[in-house]
């Protein structure tokens, strides 16, 4: 590797915004904060909602008018 063209890496202890959860990685930069991670985000808890997808079906049923 060549000297002196490589960024600096960091140990940065990344904060979620959202639950408060910290956990410890390598960066460039000096500190990390981000709104969602995987505790708190419903895709990785399991808590994902599906009426939104639900809603636009029937919807798109009524227009047409399908049974």
């Amino acid at each position: 590797m060549k000297k002196g063209i490589h960024p600096v890496l960091n140990k940065v202890t990344v904060h979620c915004q959202a639950c408060g959860t910290e956990f410890d990685t390598v960066s460039t930069a000096k500190q990390i904060r981000i709104d969602t991670c995987s505790s708190c985000h419903p895709f990785y808890t399991g808590k994902q909602r599906f009426a939104q997808a639900a809603g636009r079906v029937e919807q798109f049923n009524r227009k047409y008018g399908i049974k």
